[in-house]
């Protein structure tokens, strides 16, 4: 009788887990969303060893703040900067990301943001190519 019990109780708990973990969460529709006003940004031709820096902006238009958790780059060369504070309904933040410009050549780099919106992860691309400057000598 006490085994029978026993493998009721473990098999009702299994099916209450199963049960549990294939309910969808609940959609917040008061949720942070985070809207770039462009999420490509292509530098074009820049010269070999000077960084460059391109700034994207973004606005909340969720109606709970907006917290960027972590942003990432795809390589060293890439370096992230970007709001620490919670972005309220309506505000606007950016991400500031700045390309090394040390090897020659194209390149197309991403950079990946993680916040609590909607649209948890967004990846932004900065692209263009490197070129060694042409230096003009006096006659």
């Amino acid at each position: 009788m006490k085994r029978i019990m026993l493998t009721l109780c473990i098999a009702f708990g299994g099916i209450s887990m199963v049960n549990a973990q294939t309910q969808a969460p609940a959609e917040n529709k008061n949720q942070a969303e985070i809207n770039f006003t462009k999420e490509i940004h292509d530098f074009g031709v820049i010269p070999q060893n000077e960084p460059a820096t391109y700034m994207f902006y973004f606005t909340n238009t969720g109606k709970e703040p907006l917290i960027i958790s972590n942003v990432s780059a795809s390589c060293g060369c890439t370096t992230p900067e970007w709001s620490k504070e919670p972005i309220p309904p309506k505000k606007t933040g950016y991400i500031k990301a700045t390309y090394n410009a040390a090897a020659v050549g194209p390149f197309n780099k991403n950079v990946t943001v993680f916040s609590n919106a909607k649209r948890n992860t967004i990846i932004l691309t900065l692209k263009g190519e490197v070129k060694v400057p042409t230096v003009i000598t006096p006659n």
